[in-house]
């Protein structure tokens, strides 16, 4: 592979309800009968592009690498990569080439460098790791017994979504993976962890310190670390677990981070937990912003005339498409539904009082095409990895405007096209600002009737000092949010 030199740059306390074990032993099994058996894609090594081949394709896609000693050029298509299994590529089989945060970051990772990504959401990030994991995996294993992968992940959605992904290698692959997470029973997920010979550990952290401190889980021969979505993890609290799941995995270990931004609490705490050569590579910006393959449609309205306006964008939308409307409140979410229903809509919903098995068979019926439309709390705004989902409601603006741009990333993934239309009143006049900067970012139209409201972004205020607090870490740690009630 063709290198060349360049200059380094500097640079929820989980829910403890429990649910029949049913819900566990079908994520367990859901995916297996699901493996592709067509001829995955050749592994015959190709030339390796160019510097220029690879230089035009760091550029095209806005790609910077830093503190690389050695830029190694992108691995743009499958046959590029060297010595893999071909029963790794199966996830594949129906991509024609890695997307761009895959083709950067998978150089580094294979080499066993420890890499933070910095991509928008919908990027391809988990098989960004997944595919390096599930190729160290398969060169120890089977000689090498116990916990290899540990993936720590912020809800219970995304932890799922990457376990169904790490099942997508099949058994000859060698990876077998276990998830764990809150909201279920300890004792189903504690038979698996002594029955599964699991090599590929996925775990919500306040699930994965429970069975840390009851001796359940050994990690002394982790090989290999996945913080996901590190910037949601310390939004929620969860530093301190990090910190601690961290210092129990001995050294040397390879850590990758994947973020979509790069505040500088993820900065802190990459410079704490990863090599002091470790690789950050961002895809696009590092600051806040919206995917550009979504088209975002603000429209300014009345509190009146938001249920009327989705009945009709929904009337519009083809009878197969899968819509996902977004509310605020729980309360919220079952009133839109009981309206959906009346309307002869087939709906589904999740927020945080319901038990795990019911979110599960909600998302299923979503994502199967039998309730297309779903209507969820920002409990599902990230973790959710639905390809076919054509368009994204937000009937109430959420929190903060980061939420904003997850929610709309649940649809045009995977280089898909998606539509995203938002309500925004009066009373969400405060993220005005910040909505018309990330319309502006995305080239997007922003509406004057939203102008109106002023666009001047209010800044984060410190709760001791206002806004006069200087832009520095003032070292503030989250309070640890309980995941079902952070829909409140």
């Amino acid at each position: 592979m063709a290198k060349r030199q360049t200059p380094a740059a500097s640079e929820i306390s989980e829910e403890t309800a429990e649910i029949p074990v049913e819900a566990t032993r079908k994520i367990k099994k859901q995916k297996v009968a699901n493996i592709p058996t067509s001829t995955p894609p050749t592994t015959t090594i190709s030339a390796a592009p160019t510097i220029a081949e690879g230089s035009g394709f760091l550029k095209k896609h806005g790609i910077t690498v830093l503190n690389a000693k050695t830029i190694q050029d992108p691995y743009l298509t499958f046959a590029n990569i060297e010595h893999l299994k071909p029963s790794l590529l199966k996830p594949f089989k129906s991509f024609d080439a890695p997307t761009p945060i895959q083709s950067a970051v998978w150089p580094y990772l294979f080499n066993g460098d420890d890499v933070v990504g910095v991509a928008k959401t919908g990027s391809g990030k988990t098989f960004a790791f997944g595919l390096p994991a599930a190729k160290m995996v398969r060169k120890q294993s089977p000689k090498q017994l116990g916990i290899l992968v540990l993936v720590i992940s912020p809800t219970r959605e995304l932890a799922i979504q990457t376990f169904e992904s790490f099942q997508q290698f099949g058994p000859k692959s060698y990876v077998k993976p276990v998830c764990i997470y809150g909201g279920v029973p300890k004792g189903e997920q504690r038979h698996l962890l002594g029955e599964a010979d699991c090599n590929v550990l996925v775990a919500t952290p306040g699930r994965l310190m429970d069975f840390m401190e009851e001796g359940v889980i050994d990690l002394g021969v982790v090989k290999m670390v996945v913080l996901d979505e590190a910037d949601r993890m310390l939004s929620f609290g969860f530093e301190e677990d990090i910190k601690r799941i961290l210092s129990a995995v001995p050294s040397p270990r390879q850590t990758v981070m994947f973020s979509a931004t790069w505040p500088m609490e993820i900065r802190n705490l990459a410079n704490t937990y990863l090599s002091p050569s470790a690789i950050r590579i961002t895809v696009g910006s590092d600051e806040l912003q919206a995917n550009t393959d979504i088209t975002q449609n603000v429209e300014v309205m009345t509190q009146d005339a938001k249920e009327g306006r989705l009945l009709q964008l929904l009337k519009g939308q083809a009878k197969t498409d899968l819509v996902l409307v977004f509310a605020l409140y729980k309360w919220e979410v079952g009133k839109l539904e009981k309206l959906l229903v009346q309307r002869g809509y087939k709906v589904a919903s999740i927020h945080g009082d319901k038990a795990q098995r019911d979110r599960i068979a909600s998302l299923d019926s979503f994502k199967t095409g039998k309730t297309p439309v779903l209507v969820a709390t920002d409990v599902a705004a990230r973790g959710l990895d639905i390809p076919e989902v054509a368009c994204v409601i937000n009937f109430t603006y959420p929190l903060t405007t980061e939420e904003y741009c997850h929610r709309i990333g649940r649809t045009g993934r995977a280089g898909r096209k998606g539509i995203a239309y938002t309500f925004f009143t009066v009373n969400e006049k405060s993220h005005a600002g910040a909505l018309v900067n990330v319309l502006k970012k995305a080239n997007q139209i922003v509406p004057e009737n939203l102008i109106k409201f002023g666009t001047t972004v209010k800044r984060k205020v410190n709760e001791n000092y206002g806004a006069f607090v200087k832009d520095v870490d003032m070292s503030v740690k989250g309070k640890k949010t309980t995941f079902d009630d952070d829909d409140e």
